[in-house]
């Protein structure tokens, strides 16, 4: 003989006061708790069945569909409530990337470095390009490329006869950063790569310059240097009519970035004069032009700290710099942003006391009208 299964009674219906939304459905669910009534999307525990049977199939079925009914007229009931809440924000769409700008080998990506000595640092290398007596204490540069998004790359070259300069130059550096390449203006498709030179303590500013696609380079003329301060550390970006601006690391100066503008792509620059917006506590920053007047350039909001990391955004081609983002609270040292779209800047730095390279996307605030 088959035992039965106990009949389960649906639980008590409590009704819902309509208009307290979510507080009205969390009493709701309190008090059905304390009267023994199942909570929603459960079953209720079944009695022991005898052994070797299993409960019966269809009560469970039954069961869920009260669970169901209870959960939908819970729902409909607390739909008031939910609809007083705000929406969350719609996430902005992504803008799909620029195009590239015209010249050969579009989509090539470059890469530029330097070798040092042995043993030897930019204090200890020497002007020239070939070895001297002592040995070989030459800074040298290397170009590298990849045509396919950085799977494989050449063989890097030695390019330091076109972007070194023969005499009283020392070490030479690029960035550190990014290049850029041109897109408006009769230099448009024009690739420039920032770049310091010494003698230590005694730094210039210039352009390397290829009009190929990376395939030849040469160089323009350092920024004209008024003062006691001398930029290092550089980074360029290209205004909407073609003017390329950079933005330096300022050392023996006042504590604030300096800044150049060149109207011939890069062949001669202004002399360089102090930003009052962006302090320099002697760092390396970066910058990216988005495009519609928008500059963002990311730095350390302190004279005196590699610490509290922020953005900076003009809206005027990088003439005025009246807002500013935190980006990170701690510390903070060299950074690149890179445009992402829709209002955001990715920003890759060093934090943490060099701890740690992060990377954070940036919200921008909306520009006013």
């Amino acid at each position: 003989h088959r035992r039965q299964p106990a009949r389960l009674e649906p639980p008590r219906r409590q009704p819902h006061r309509v208009g307290e939304g979510v507080g009205a459905r969390a009493v709701d669910r309190v008090e059905r708790q304390r009267r023994g009534a199942p909570r929603l999307g459960r079953l209720r525990r079944h009695p022991p069945a005898d052994r070797g049977q299993r409960p019966h199939r269809l009560e469970a079925h039954r069961h869920r569909g009260v669970v169901d009914e209870r959960r939908e007229e819970i729902e409909r009931a607390g739909a008031v409530g939910r609809a007083a809440r705000p929406p969350p924000p719609a996430r902005r769409p992504q803008a799909p990337p620029p195009p590239p700008p015209p010249g050969p080998h579009a989509g090539r990506l470059i890469l530029m470095a330097q070798s040092y000595p042995e043993r030897c640092d930019e204090r200890c290398v020497e002007p020239g390009f070939d070895a001297g007596p002592g040995g070989d204490r030459v800074c040298r540069t290397l170009v590298a490329h990849s045509d396919d998004a950085g799977a494989t790359w050449c063989a890097p070259r030695e390019v330091t006869r076109r972007v070194k300069r023969a005499e009283g130059v020392t070490s030479t550096a690029t960035g550190p950063g990014i290049g850029i390449q041109l897109a408006h203006g009769p230099h448009a498709g024009r690739i420039l790569m920032p770049f310091n030179e010494g003698p230590f303590d005694r730094w210039r500013v210039y352009a390397a310059i290829s009009d190929d696609g990376g395939d030849t380079w040469s160089m323009g003329e350092p920024a004209p240097v008024p003062g006691p301060g001398r930029a290092n550390e550089v980074q360029f970006f290209e205004r909407q009519d073609g003017t390329v601006v950079l933005n330096a690391r300022q050392h023996l100066g006042a504590r604030r970035r300096t800044t150049a503008e060149s109207r011939d792509g890069g062949l001669t620059w202004s002399p360089l004069a102090d930003v009052p917006e962006l302090p320099d506590p002697q760092c390396m920053g970066g910058i990216v032009a988005l495009g519609g007047g928008t500059v963002v350039f990311t730095g350390c909001d302190s004279e005196s700290r590699r610490a509290l990391g922020t953005a900076w955004v003009s809206r005027d081609d990088g003439r005025t710099w009246p807002t500013k983002v935190a980006v990170e609270p701690g510390g903070f040292a060299y950074s690149v942003p890179v445009a992402r779209g829709a209002g955001r800047v990715g920003v890759l730095h060093e934090a943490a006391g060099y701890a740690r390279i992060s990377f954070r996307i940036v919200e921008l605030p909306p520009a006013q009208p």
